[in-house]
């Protein structure tokens, strides 16, 4: 049997109130949508949703990384193999990226699926994570949210099994965007949801149903990509869908998610489904997908997931800060000028860097980061094994708050916080100043420090447990 055995998703804390957007003040319970914050991109949250996801199973055992985006910002520089090394995997792991469609999260969960099957390769991890943007204040910026979603495929322990898949494509030029392009662009929005959104959603799940002899009444959750609200509920009204098989598509909470939506969309049904249900899942982008997925166990794992995550939530005071986290207010200088971090350097560091991986005597057991050539505590000399933090919980045991480092909502926190002995240097995230304490237990999560020759440099940084 093979199918999904674990899932995770990471939907960044911070909101932006819909109603900034317009000049209007944000209203408690209004709506809002989930935006990556200044230090976050696809990559940092494809990380955390792949922890969220991955939780005490053994790292060791994962054989791939597919990972899915159409905001991955490089072109020649692969980004599963950074999120490879974040996540402290075999350095023999197969790595692969899928983008060029909102597809893409669902193309490389069904290729993990077929790559497993036929013995080609062991356990893969597929993370899908998008962080697109439309024009400020244009009519997709409404609708476009921000958020991962991250799946393990294999063949033991499997909770979710992929029965059944059918497709259509429609060539058509409804939202694209160039390598020149910060913001996504669509046709006329009537064009795109009358020639595009619905017939192909429609198409792709009659096709399933008529492939696979199920009626709709067949299954219990319909998970139906969203275009927008109205149209979502179109598609819903054509297949015959009752209210009480709907997965909700997080409209006013989280926003179209691009890649990741579908996936995530699965992902908030697992979490709520028990064994012996069956789901319907049906993505867009150039035509749609169906895939039919019968749930044969039930998940224990401890995690956030989408439910947990939608309920952490620290909402923009304006929307300028938005347009600052973006980088999209006008400034003397313009950021990432210069070739950046000595690529020697990071190489050398890459260890501590990308995977804050520090290292434990061998003579003491005292921990040590950045790994250093003598023992603080026994001063044996280079007598070391690494140690990874990343999964690690700790304390803050001092703390600062830095007006002049450049933050969208100043100040940043800077701290430090004991691992498991060491002493760690490391910037506090997702807190807002008057919620800081001594002693607070932290994790860490993967984050953009700065960016330098045009792509971003990442670290780690703490947030509250």
């Amino acid at each position: 049997m093979v199918g999904i055995v674990a899932f995770g998703a990471y939907i960044p804390m911070t909101r932006l109130p819909l109603s900034l957007i317009n000049g209007r003040p944000a209203a408690d319970g209004g709506p809002e949508k989930a935006v990556a914050f200044y230090d976050e991109d696809s990559v940092t949250m494809a990380v955390a949703a792949a922890c969220d996801c991955l939780g005490s199973e053994e790292r060791s055992t994962i054989d791939a990384v597919m990972f899915a985006s159409t905001s991955y910002a490089l072109r020649e520089k692969q980004g599963a193999v950074v999120i490879a090394k974040a996540l402290d995997l075999r350095g023999d792991v197969e790595t692969a990226d899928f983008g060029g469609s909102l597809r893409a999260g669902t193309d490389a969960l069904k290729a993990a699926v077929r790559a497993v099957a036929s013995g080609a390769t062991g356990r893969v991890l597929v993370v899908a994570s998008d962080c697109r943007m439309g024009a400020p204040r244009g009519a997709l910026e409404r609708n476009l949210g921000d958020a991962a979603v991250a799946f393990l495929v294999g063949s033991e322990g499997v909770v979710a099994v992929l029965e059944d898949s059918a497709a259509v494509a429609n060539e058509m030029q409804d939202l694209w965007r160039t390598d020149a392009d910060d913001f996504t662009h669509s046709w006329e929005e009537r064009f795109v949801v009358q020639e595009g959104y619905v017939p192909s959603m429609t198409r792709a799940a009659t096709a399933l149903l008529e492939k696979s002899g199920n009626g709709i009444q067949d299954y219990d959750r319909v998970a139906l990509y969203g275009h927008d609200a109205r149209s979502h509920a179109t598609v819903v009204r054509g297949l015959g869908v009752v209210e009480t098989q709907v997965q909700p598509t997080y409209f006013g909470r989280l926003g179209n998610c691009g890649a990741a939506f579908a996936p995530l969309l699965l992902c908030a049904a697992l979490e709520q489904a028990s064994a012996g249900e069956r789901i319907l899942l049906v993505g867009y982008g150039d035509g749609a997908e169906a895939f039919s997925f019968s749930v044969v166990g039930d998940s224990a794992a401890a995690r956030l997931g989408v439910g947990g995550h939608l309920e952490r939530r620290r909402p923009l005071r304006s929307y300028d800060s938005f347009l600052r986290a973006r980088g999209l207010d006008k400034k003397e200088w313009q950021a990432g000028t210069g070739p950046g971090l000595a690529a020697t350097i990071r190489l050398r560091e890459r260890d501590a860097d990308i995977g804050l991986i520090g290292a434990v005597c061998e003579a003491c057991g005292q921990v040590h980061f950045p790994r250093s050539r003598v023992c603080v505590k026994c001063h044996v000399r280079d007598r070391w094994q690494p140690y990874r933090l990343s999964d690690k919980t700790g304390q803050v045991l001092a703390y600062t708050f830095d007006y002049f480092f450049p933050t969208p909502e100043p100040p940043a926190i800077m701290t430090v916080a004991d691992v498991d002995g060491a002493r760690v240097h490391i910037q506090l995230s997702d807190v807002a100043p008057d919620q800081v304490q001594l002693d607070m237990p932290v994790r860490f999560t993967f984050r953009k420090i700065h960016e330098a020759g045009g792509k971003a440099n990442y670290f780690w940084k703490a947030v509250p447990v």
